[in-house]
Parts: structure tokens; sequence; C-alpha cells
């Protein structure tokens, strides 16, 4: 498996990490249908279509509020850049749809 958002940006949101107690786990690191997308595990590898999670310290809402935010983000362009011509944005509509 690839590196996940949450263990390039250390910030603690996976399942038993530091940060679980007081906000939680993070949406893209249980949301299992996005599970191997990108080699990652769950969303970890394509976080940018997960509603709800904490980018920056602040809490992130739908693909389409988050879209440019997230395209600046470094491990975006990390992703992106190792995928290169597979690289694809996991459609945001199929969280939207459950």
């Amino acid at each position: 498996m690839e590196i996940n958002c949450w263990e390039y940006k250390e910030c603690g949101r996976e399942p038993e990490g530091k940060m679980t107690e007081t906000r939680g786990v993070c949406p893209a690191a249980s949301e299992a249908r996005f599970n191997g997308v990108h080699g990652g595990k769950n969303a970890g590898r394509a976080c940018w279509v997960v509603a709800g999670t904490l980018c920056g310290g602040k809490p992130q809402g739908t693909f389409a509020q988050k879209q440019r935010t997230c395209e600046h983000c470094d491990f975006f362009k990390k992703v992106k850049d190792e995928e290169k011509e597979s690289f694809m944005r996991t459609s945001p509509f199929a969280l939207e749809e459950s």
C-alpha cells in the first residue's frame, strides 16, 4: 500500500490515532468505498472526494466546496504526480448517493 493522507499529514485521525478521542476518526480513514483507490487504505489516497475531512485545522465540506483547497494541497499534488496518467478524480457523487 501507498502512504495515506493521515500518515503523510500526521494528523492523528486514523483509527486509534492520537487525535481520535478529541476530534474523531477522519471520514477519509473510514470511507471503505474508496479502499484501494490509488493504492490507499479506504479513502486515504482519495481524501479530496470525502466530505468532512479536517484539512489545515478546518472542517471541509462537500467536494465542490473543498475542490480548490485540495488542488493546492501538497498531498493531492503528490498523489497526482505519483499516479501520472492513471490519476483520476474519483467521483464525488459516489458518496452522495448513499
